[in-house]
């Protein structure tokens, strides 16, 4: 991975640059009236319109856990004293798992990434800068933490955009930027509910 750390809800890229990650909440357009899809339309245009620095939006689907409902259900039909609504629970179980099994029953997150390179640190092209840019890339703390200043406030720059666009943007602390990465690389672990312990350190 070219992660190198995550730490204080940032994470550090092994040339050094950061990214800053925010989760969104969604609009169905298909809810709303033709006048309301178009001033929504045009809200999120002039907010990407309005941006002078790159950023990524990310779509995740992933099947629906819904592994503690189906144990309920399993518990509901042990507890059934009429054998008709018992075969009915088994029943609706059944579909629901098949449901899954296919597919069919997804949830979406959404992401929109931030970042921050060095060499928009180095400031006007010079040769000193081309210098600096060609030596191998080195982040001390103070760089850290002035970059991250810088990311923090894209994020809260975005986060009242979206807001305008009718969507609330929160930015992930480390230990769920950890998990968010965990569960791309283990997705069927994930869809389950199942998440490593986050050793103390990492949590800050």
């Amino acid at each position: 991975m070219e992660i190198d750390q995550i730490r204080e809800g940032i994470i550090v890229l092994k040339n050094k640059s950061l990214r800053g990650i925010l989760m969104t909440s969604s609009l169905n357009l298909a809810l709303k009236s033709e006048d309301e899809q178009n001033a929504t339309v045009y809200q999120f245009q002039s907010f990407l319109n309005s941006l002078d620095f790159d950023c990524q939006i990310i779509v995740q689907s992933r099947r629906l856990n819904i592994t503690g409902y189906l144990e309920k259900l399993k518990e509901l039909e042990k507890k059934q004293t009429n054998e008709l609504l018992k075969i009915q629970t088994a029943g609706y179980r059944e579909f629901i798992e098949e449901m899954i099994g296919a597919g069919t029953i997804m949830t979406k997150n959404f992401f929109v990434v931030v970042p921050f390179y060095l060499s928009e640190a180095v400031g006007p092209v010079t040769a000193g800068s081309l210098l600096k840019m060609a030596k191998a890339p080195t982040l001390t703390e103070e760089d850290f933490q002035r970059y991250k200043n810088q990311i923090w406030q894209r994020m809260e720059f975005l986060a009242l955009g979206l807001k305008r666009c009718g969507l609330q943007a929160i930015p992930l602390t480390t230990p769920e930027i950890i998990e968010l990465f965990w569960s791309l690389h283990h997705p069927q672990e994930a869809e389950v509910g199942f998440y490593p312990e986050i050793p103390p350190e990492l949590t800050t």
